[in-house]
């Protein structure tokens, strides 16, 4: 049976490509799911991936309460800027409990902020890939699946 993952996107991602281009490459939302099995190579089919993207952080929140009652194996979250801001996501993580792995296209450790130094979220995920462009998303499935197989 396949492991079924969800790559939930926050507020922003919807418009990668043309969003700080600098920042976050050249790779759109929609060229994601393309992007990631190709990393991801034969592993790919042995995965369910399921790809959902919301400014809302209801929405978000939504999606992973329906993630649970859909028997969800794991999640790769990158919640944009709900990652330092949010307890409402961080809460519903902590309840799922579905294993989450946080990533990050930019290293939010180098960027100007302070605020985006922190992360709400990480305490209820299993770990945090960030810093490697649209590539932390498949890094990110890649260590949430190695750690499926070992529970």
């Amino acid at each position: 049976m396949n492991e079924s993952i969800l790559v939930l996107n926050g507020p922003n991602l919807g418009c990668l490509g043309e969003r700080q281009p600098e920042i976050y490459g050249s790779h759109t939302l929609e060229d994601l799911p393309a992007f990631v099995e190709e990393l991801l190579g034969e592993k790919a089919k042995t995965i369910d991936l399921v790809f959902f993207q919301s400014n809302s952080e209801g929405g978000l929140i939504d999606r992973l309460e329906n993630a649970r009652h859909e028997g969800v194996s794991g999640v790769v979250l990158n919640a944009g800027a709900y990652t330092h801001t949010s307890l409402a996501l961080a809460d519903c993580l902590a309840w799922i409990g579905i294993p989450c792995v946080e990533v990050h296209i930019s290293n939010i450790l180098a960027r100007e902020d302070e605020i985006r130094h922190q992360s709400m979220l990480s305490k209820n995920c299993i770990g945090v890939i960030s810093g490697f462009g649209v590539k932390s998303y498949a890094l990110g499935i890649m260590a949430l699946l190695q750690y499926l197989q070992r529970i």
